[in-house]
């Protein structure tokens, strides 16, 4: 099996990546904040701690990687009602290559990162990794920097690299404001949740299962970018009401009272290009009965 750095550990996405890495004998090194370790989902190998892995230079991360075979970076500045044109998504790309840097000095074989759709030219009901890119926001145009960054980094230095474009997940951990934790907390309180008219059409999968999707890549090695998505799309009205079927409360949805975001697109929907490892489910996120709206 093979060691792998990740970072992340704590977050949404990549406290999915841990269990099934885990779950797949991998021996894992998390880089956390310190007094965070009780917060991962699975037990580590090692763990090494820093106030703000985004600042270490080249030289700590050749020291954190010493050994490692794979990178897993899904670290990033993503503060709920913020992140998206946040200054600090610029410091992210920094110390993404500063841990790019490191990670080919120590001899790295894999490096995987984690993008987001809002890189593709939006709106799409059918965006597959050959789709024009055209960021709308800084945060999209940030990690499609570090894409382009990464990309002729480690084709100069012998790396194998992969970048995951992660579409609209839901699930576990998800902060309470996001569109599917609010409908739960409304309907378990028997109380209304409003919303837009939900026509927009969007491609929602489970973060468990985009975590073994990622955490896959370990042992496929499938280079390039890669679209992490169901490739189903639905509105976010359906969406919606199978979450409320789940209380036999479509009574309490409201929809049309909420105005959508400015910028929000019409159609937002991948085709998912990963090859499956042994023992991954097919995508079929028709089965759940929740969603969220998140990307990267």
């Amino acid at each position: 099996m093979s060691i792998v750095l990740l970072t992340g550990a704590t977050g949404f996405i990549g406290r999915q990546i841990h269990k099934e890495l885990t779950r797949k004998g991998h021996r894992v090194r998390v880089v956390l904040r310190p007094g965070t370790a009780a917060r991962v989902a699975a037990p580590a190998a090692d763990i090494i701690e820093t106030d703000d892995l985004f600042a270490r230079d080249a030289g700590w991360w050749a020291e954190a990687c010493a050994g490692v075979d794979a990178v897993i970076h899904s670290a990033w500045y993503v503060e709920h009602g913020r992140y998206i044109d946040a200054p600090e998504n610029a410091a992210c790309v920094a110390g993404s290559f500063q841990l790019a840097r490191g990670a080919s000095e120590a001899g790295v074989r894999h490096f995987i990162g984690i993008g987001t759709c809002m890189e593709y030219r939006l709106p799409g009901e059918r965006l597959e990794v050959s789709s024009p890119l055209e960021p709308a926001n800084f945060y999209a145009a940030c990690k499609l920097s570090t894409f382009h960054m990464l990309r002729e980094w480690f084709a100069r230095h012998d790396t194998l690299f992969s970048w995951c474009r992660v579409f609209y997940l839901h699930g576990e951990g998800e902060h309470p404001r996001r569109l599917a934790a609010y409908v739960h907390e409304q309907l378990a309180r028997g109380e209304t949740a409003r919303l837009s008219a939900g026509t927009q059409l969007r491609d929602f999968l489970d973060v468990a299962e985009a975590g073994a999707m990622i955490a896959s890549l370990v042992d496929t090695r499938q280079p390039g970018a890669i679209n992490i998505c169901s490739g189903q799309p639905v509105t976010i009205r359906a969406f919606v009401e199978r979450i409320a079927d789940a209380y036999g409360r479509r009574d309490l949805l409201e929809f049309g009272t909420a105005l959508p975001h400015p910028s929000d697109p019409a159609a937002v929907v991948g085709v998912c290009n990963l090859v499956k490892a042994a023992g991954l489910p097919e995508t079929n996120d028709e089965s759940a009965a929740e969603a969220e709206n998140q990307s990267g």
